[in-house]
């Protein structure tokens, strides 16, 4: 015989089984004090849900009324496996600048470390860029997010020349 259970008894027992394991700590939004305490009664009346400790837990009939197997005892190593796991999926990624070594930008990087370096016009030929993009890739992406030196000279007569310096 299988266990009729409301839509609210089955989300409460599935996400207990799923998320905590086994314990009943979450209810819908919309399901508040009194009928929080309506639905922890009539899951405990037919047995579904045990006490321990102040705490309500799914029984092995709530686990069969929700039709999955209760999950076994989790074991230190189990435990510490979940916790590192999940602190690597929160942990932030290394913030080191790499670039691509067939990227626009480490094409302007190669120009730019020439002996001769390299002006605005033969960047913005090499790129299809902008020079508006070219000068803001200069301040924020090798300057601020690389750490690169840039420089540039001016020779009477000639273009301005942006070089990398070490």
């Amino acid at each position: 015989m299988t266990t009729q259970l409301t839509i609210t008894q089955h989300a409460v027992l599935t996400h207990a089984h799923e998320q905590t394991e086994g314990k009943i700590v979450w209810f819908p939004d919309t399901i508040k004090g009194g009928a929080r305490k309506k639905v922890i009664d009539g899951l405990a009346n037919r047995g579904l849900i045990t006490s321990k400790r102040n705490d309500w837990f799914i029984s092995r009939e709530g686990y069969e009324a929700i039709g999955v197997h209760r999950r076994g005892p989790i074991t230190l190593q189990a435990l510490d496996a979940v916790i590192d796991a999940a602190t690597l999926a929160t942990a932030e990624p290394a913030k080191t600048p790499r670039t691509r070594d067939n990227s626009k930008q480490a094409q302007v990087i190669a120009m730019l470390r020439r002996p001769e370096g390299a002006t605005i016009v033969q960047i913005c030929e090499a790129t299809g860029w902008q020079q508006h993009t070219v000068r803001g890739t200069f301040a924020g992406s090798f300057k601020k997010k690389l750490g690169l030196n840039i420089t540039s000279t001016k020779d009477a007569g000639s273009e301005r020349c942006y070089r990398i310096t070490d």
